[in-house]
């Protein structure tokens, strides 16, 4: 039985959310070298947007909380929280942290020894919109609410807060001091959004009030109403911030399902909206028509970068045929991720290449391709792990035949490899035995492995819902792959709302496909996502967000010592050997970096596909 951590909740919006939209990257040291989309978003200066007017932006949901902290906070929230409250620090178009000048002066640890001391000098201009200015209280209430301590507030995650020791005040008002107990490298990633003391200061503030409301803000917008009914939060324009005065006086965030955005667009319902590829070529068709119900979408702009996420095929390790490695290495080795990336990102005009690591994309600093600890497609190199692995074909009438060839297996055995894959096969003896059986055993690609009587049959789960279709034809490709080596894939598409709780969450799958998020901050947010499956006290297992159940101690060490390293050159190679790693276990199969689809109505500029880069949503309006 497994139990998910409670922060399994935090990325089910995004998993789900990447399902309808899809993209690709490949390698280099600092990500330069590997195929990458600028942000798509008619960058304008601010004195040639026009002063006011209301955006109607489309979202998934509506916000089921406020707190971004909390288990079942969602894309929305991280959009209301981004405009109405402060961010110590954004994203560039690279995912690289940058100081924001809005809310600090300066950041920047001050000592290593004997403890890590980071000091934020705050912009005095800075307060909340019930005037307070923002200081040492706000990140102190903060830092007691998410450490984790004090089990009275229901907080979703808590790392890093969990290895602040102190956070005092400094040398005014203005500078507050944060020591940590043990050196942590994603500092940057602390107080962002930052809440006020209002929301934080006690456990009934941050379990409940903060769900429903805000009652201090501090931004380019602040919160004005919440209506359940029409599934709208409105946010207007905030009088008291000091920053550059946001051009919009109103930013009204709805939640609109996708199949009917492109229409409310074109009924002049909505200015802004992601879509789907089904949404690109509804616009597409409408170039071609000229009858008049037409002449509303030819005017809608698709904006288009590449998202920070990315699909995988997600293999499950922890029970069945792919709890072999040797079985995951194969199902890895027979699929041809190049040809699926540009099946599905070609159309849409985006790169086309498969990411080369678990942590990092394209363009990131530090991304590196370190696919090769896997290998690429080689049927061959499949069979013959198969065959290994005790597999076999089943000719008809003519009883039970090895897969591979028996002597070949016996001549390989003593001569596995124990490196990074760990899976005891040696490649190139591997592409022997398969020349001398693999066709034989196969002809036609026809026939099914067996072992032990039972075939080499795998549950292949998808979620049934608009916008998938997309999905359900990588899908298809991945099951004639998979045939070519002997191994029967069974596409079974779940209710969209039962895939991840159901299915995902609960291990109950073979193969699966679904999105992460790619972040700045991999040593932290990435580790519970390849963290090895641990028991629980009550004998179940606690699989945190790695739903393959495939890990190593290694692969926790490293990133362990990555998140304490502060020198950022040797914890980007220590993030690098822990790529490796999950790559050789194969657990998780990168495939395409998703795209980031945005359509808007005309005249709406700084606003649509931002790929990386934290939107300013002060400058984003419509066009003089």
């Amino acid at each position: 039985m497994r139990a998910p951590a409670p922060t399994a909740l935090l990325l089910t919006a995004a998993l789900l959310a990447g399902l309808a939209g899809l993209t690709a990257c490949g390698g280099g040291d600092d990500g330069s070298a590997a195929p990458t989309a600028p942000p798509d978003i008619a960058a304008t200066p601010r004195d040639q947007v026009r002063e006011g007017g209301t955006v109607r932006w489309a979202v998934d949901s509506a916000p089921a909380t406020l707190n971004a902290f909390q288990a079942d906070s969602d894309a929305t929230t991280d959009r209301i929280a981004a405009a109405v409250l402060p961010a110590l620090f954004t994203l560039d178009r690279a995912g690289r942290p940058q100081r924001n000048p809005d809310y600090l002066r300066s950041a920047e640890v001050v000592r290593h020894e004997p403890a890590q001391v980071v000091v934020y000098r705050l912009n005095p201009e800075a307060v909340w919109s019930d005037g307070r200015p923002l200081g040492v209280a706000d990140f102190r209430a903060q830092w007691q609410a998410l450490n984790g301590r004090d089990r009275a507030f229901w907080t979703a995650r808590n790392a890093g807060y969990d290895r602040v020791a102190r956070v005092e005040p400094g040398r005014d008002a203005h500078e507050i001091r944060v020591t940590f107990g043990t050196p942590y490298a994603d500092w940057r990633s602390l107080f962002t959004p930052l809440y006020p003391r209002s929301a934080t200061g006690g456990a009934d503030a941050f379990n409940d009030v903060t769900r429903r409301t805000l009652k201090a803000t501090a931004g380019p917008f602040t919160l004005r109403t919440r209506d359940a009914r029409k599934r709208t939060v409105t946010l207007v324009r905030d009088p008291r911030w000091w920053g550059d005065r946001a051009r919009l006086d109103r930013l009204v965030l709805t939640a609109v399902p996708r199949e009917r955005r492109v229409a409310a667009l074109a009924g002049g319902k909505l200015d802004i909206a992601g879509i789907g590829r089904p949404e690109v070529e509804d616009i597409r068709t409408s170039v071609k028509r000229r009858d008049a119900s037409a002449a509303a979408l030819r005017r809608i702009d698709v904006r288009r970068s590449l998202a920070p996420a990315y699909t995988q095929l997600a293999l499950n390790g922890a029970e069945g045929p792919l709890a072999d490695e040797r079985v995951r290495r194969a199902v890895a080795r027979a699929i041809d991720r190049s040809a699926l990336a540009e099946s599905v990102l070609k159309p849409l005009e985006l790169p086309a290449a498969p990411p080369g690591s678990h942590l990092r994309l394209a363009g990131q600093p530090g991304y590196e391709d370190n696919s090769s600890a896997l290998g690429g497609q080689d049927p061959a190199a499949a069979q013959a792990m198969l065959a290994d692995a005790g597999w076999r074909t089943i000719e008809a009438g003519a009883g039970h035949k090895d897969a591979g060839n028996e002597d070949a297996r016996n001549e390989d055995e003593g001569k596995r490899d124990n490196g990074p894959g760990g899976d005891g096969t040696d490649e190139e003896t591997g592409e022997r035995a398969a020349e001398k059986a693999g066709e034989r055993a196969l002809p036609g690609n026809a026939h099914v492995l067996h072992k032990d009587g039972v075939p080499l049959t795998l549950e292949f789960v998808l979620p049934e819902e608009r916008g998938t279709g997309q999905l359900r034809a990588v899908a298809e490709r991945i099951t004639q792959m998979l045939t070519a080596v002997g191994i029967r894939a069974e596409i079974e598409e779940v209710a969209g709302e039962k895939f991840f709780r159901e299915h995902v969450a609960s291990g109950d799958f073979d193969l699966a496909l679904y999105s992460w998020p790619a972040t700045a901050f991999p040593a932290t947010d990435a580790r519970p996502v390849f963290a090895k499956p641990r028991p629980a006290p009550d004998g179940s297992l606690t699989v945190e967000q790695n739903y393959t159940g495939v890990g190593t101690d290694r692969i926790d060490q490293l990133f362990e010592q990555a998140a304490a390293e502060l020198d950022e050159s040797v914890a980007r190679e220590l993030m690098s050997r822990a790529d490796a790693r999950i790559w050789a276990a194969a657990g998780a199969i990168p495939l395409y970096q998703r795209p980031e689809l945005v359509a808007v109505r005309p005249g709406v500029v700084n606003a649509g596909a931002f790929g990386f880069a934290t939107p300013r949503y002060q400058d984003v309006g419509f066009r003089r």
